[in-house]
Formats: C-alpha cells, sequence, structure tokens
C-alpha cells in the first residue's frame, strides 16, 4: 500500500495563499509540523517574504496525524520525519486522514537522493528537504507552494476513491446501505468521506440524518461552469466531523437535467477533496449515471431476498462487466418474512452474495423517520457492514455492543 498524496493544482477560490492563514472554509493555507526549533526558525524566516500565512507548531509526524483527525485539512501541510524508523507507514497513515488535494511537504535527516527520488515519485510528497534546514533553503524550496504555485505540468492526478450504491430494483432499501456504509467509513478509517445522493426529487438521504440539504446541486449538474469549491460550501451539509452530505429536494413536478460534463465535474471536485466519495446511485443508469460508474472503483448492487431482485442483480453484473468498477452483491433484509431464504438467492445468482445484512423490522425504519441513523447502536448492521469498509478503506473493523437506544428502538444486535 502506497501513500497517495495528489499534486493538484490549488482550487480556484485558494489561489493566492498569501492574504491570510486560512482561506476556504477553516483550511489553515500553510500549517508546518517541525520537532526542533532550529527548523521552525528557518522555515518561519524563509517564509516571512512570501507574505505571511504560515502556522507553527511543535511536533513531528505523529503529533500531525493526531492534530489532523479533529481538524481540516489544510491546503499545504509540512510535516517533520526526523527520527522516524518507518516514515512511509507514518506518510499512509497521513494520507489516509487528509483530504486529497492537500499538498505535502516534508523535512527529515536522511540525504541520499534515493529516498527524496522514492518521496516525491513514487509516494506523491510534492517537496522534500533534509536537515539543516537553512533560510534560504525554505524560501526556494518551500515558497512557492505559499503563493499557491509549484504546480507540475506533468504530475499525475490522483484523488478519492469512488463507491457507487444502486438498488436492484426499487424499495430495496440501497439508500439505506449507502448512509450507513458512509457514516461506517468516516468512522473506522478517519478519512474525509462525502455522500452524494443523485436521487434530485426522491432522495431521502436528508431525512435519515434529519437535514434539509440547501439548493444548489441540481444547478451544478445542469451548469458544469458551477461546479467549483464554492459549490462546496455552499452545498455540502456537515454531518460529523469527518462526513459531508450533498443532496437535493427538487419538487416531484421539477424536471432535473444533469448533463454528463456536470456530474464528471463534481466527482472530480469531490475526489480532490475526499478520500471517499460515496454515491447513491439511481438505476438503470442512464448517460450521468454511467459518468458515475466510469468513475467508480466499487459498485454495491443491493438486492432484497425476491425473484425480482435476483433477476435484476444479473442483470446488472451483465451491465458492468468489463467496466472499471467492481461489483459487490449486498442482500439486504435477509429473513424477511415471506422472502426466499438465503439458499434460494444463492441458487438464483449461482453465488453467494458478497454482504449480508440481516432483516432488521423495527431498528431500521423508526431510526429512519427520526433521522438518526442506525449505525451506532446495532452491532448486527456493523458486522454486516465491515467487509465492505475493509473492501474500501484496508482497516480492520470491529463492532461494538448495541447498546440501550437500540434495544428501545427494537433493534438487534
Amino acid at each position: 500500500m502506497r501513500a497517495d498524496f495528489p499534486r493538484h493544482e490549488f482550487p480556484r477560490e485558494a489561489a493566492d495563499l498569501s492574504r491570510g492563514s486560512r482561506v476556504g472554509g477553516d483550511r489553515a493555507a500553510f500549517l508546518a509540523f517541525v520537532q526542533d526549533e532550529a527548523s521552525e526558525a528557518a522555515i518561519r524566516g524563509g517564509l516571512a517574504d512570501w507574505g505571511g500565512g504560515v502556522a507553527l507548531r511543535r511536533g513531528g509526524i505523529a503529533t500531525a496525524i493526531k492534530a489532523l483527525e479533529r481538524e481540516a485539512t489544510p491546503h499545504v501541510l509540512l510535516v517533520d520525519i526526523a527520527g522516524i524508523d518507518d516514515p512511509v507507514e507514518q506518510l499512509e497513515a497521513l494520507a489516509g486522514i487528509c483530504t486529497p488535494d492537500v499538498r505535502v511537504l516534508v523535512v527529515g535527516d536522511n540525504t541520499e537522493i534515493s529516498f527524496y527520488r522514492q518521496l516525491t515519485r513514487e509516494l506523491g510528497v510534492a517537496e522534500y528537504a533534509h536537515k539543516p534546514l537553512t533560510r534560504d533553503g525554505t524560501a526556494r524550496l518551500f515558497g512557492p507552494f505559499l503563493a499557491g504555485g509549484a504546480t507540475e505540468s506533468d504530475a499525475t492526478r490522483r484523488g478519492g476513491q469512488v463507491v457507487s450504491v444502486c438498488g436492484a430494483r426499487g424499495g430495496v432499501g440501497s439508500t439505506t446501505v449507502a448512509v450507513h456504509l458512509a457514516m461506517h467509513l468516516a468512522e473506522v478509517s478517519r478519512g474525509h468521506v462525502v455522500l452524494l445522493d443523485m436521487h434530485l426529487r426522491r432522495g431521502t438521504t436528508g431525512l435519515m440524518f434529519g437535514v434539509r440539504p440547501p439548493p444548489g446541486l441540481r444547478v451544478a449538474l445542469e451548469n458544469p461552469e458551477r461546479v467549483d469549491g464554492l459549490f462546496l460550501e455552499r452545498c455540502a451539509v456537515p454531518i460529523g466531523d469527518r462526513l459531508k452530505l450533498i443532496a437535493a429536494e427538487e419538487p416531484m413536478d421539477a424536471m432535473p437535467t444533469p448533463s454528463i460534463e456536470g456530474v464528471a465535474g463534481l466527482i472530480g471536485l469531490l475526489r480532490q477533496r475526499f478520500n471517499y466519495v460515496v454515491v447513491d446511485l439511481r438505476m438503470p443508469p442512464g448517460p450521468t449515471e454511467r459518468a458515475v460508474l466510469a468513475a467508480s472503483r466499487l459498485l454495491l448492487t443491493v438486492m432484497a431476498p425476491d425473484v425480482a431482485s435476483i433477476r435484476a442483480t444479473i442483470a446488472a453484473r451483465k451491465l458492468v462487466s468489463g467496466g472499471a468498477a467492481r461489483m459487490m452483491t449486498v442482500l439486504n433484509r435477509d429473513g424477511l418474512t415471506g422472502g426466499l431464504k438465503r439458499k434460494h438467492v444463492i441458487e438464483g445468482l449461482g453465488t453467494a452474495p458478497d454482504v449480508t445484512i440481516a432483516d432488521l423490522p423495527k431498528l431500521l425504519p423508526r431510526a429512519a423517520n427520526l433521522g438518526r441513523p442506525a449505525l451506532a447502536h446495532s452491532a448486527a448492521l456493523r458486522r454486516a457492514l465491515a467487509p465492505v469498509t475493509e473492501e474500501i478503506a484496508a482497516v480492520h473493523t470491529a463492532a461494538p455492543h448495541a447498546g440501550l437506544l437500540a434495544r428501545l428502538l427494537g433493534g438487534s444486535a
């Protein structure tokens, strides 16, 4: 596994970082973590002529990781890896909690050119400098990043993973799966997660979180030029400290016409800003849904224990065959009264579902009506989602025991 720090250009609204220490909401322009007074003095003195906006803290990469688990990722981050036995492992941990558009600068005590190449060419670190730091060297190497420059025209663009969730047919609980998967990812990976609801007229993600999405998503999808960094400030609803929701509640008589360019632009922007993009997708896919699938690494097809779902799941499997996305099948509401037994579902599909979620007839409907997702109160739901989360984020998950609220809501542990 490698730390993927994308070397992207800054968003347009953050192009000039010399105007202050913070831009674009609560994101710091340039945040540095260094372990010694001499390095701190060299950075402060070397960057003084670049317009200010530098925030310095004492500590190494471990301190940075702990801080950024709770704080917004800065536009430019400098970390000190001196004295670290396995800096690559630490950089991988840092990559997991930072937004993909961060530009990472590293200082350390390794003077080998092979180490420099490993960091900058293989791991995506923007620049590396070895100690002792000097003011002139700091200004020359790090100053352009403070001004919003130092981009590389041939830099490989990387970004967060896109995971699409769709129902094999209507009413099988795909939105419920998408909501709880996004929450689980944000919790166990500590990465930045966004849930995008592509059901512009009948989406229910906002209701399940107990929030009302602001307007703007439809306009952005219909007008690609409107998809920019300011869109996130206007339309992304915070759900906890690591999860945001982008959704719409267009009236039933509305006729949204999202464009392929608008969808592709939005997905591209979200991949720059978030580690994981979970999309609640409509099926069967039209041109815009196909654009999302083309950018997806994983497609979760949610089915119920019935014949119609089996038929639709087989059709969906053929649809994505040969595409970029890998498909995982989620059997939802297993054990539903009147539904097919799991062995019959396996016979119909010709293979076992990748994920099985038990029927929770009291917990999930009541939680949805209350606008409080049930993940925190259902160990069964956590256990069911664990394989998907581990597949996406490569982290081990463990399900705690269900709490009192689950019992009050009638849930099963």
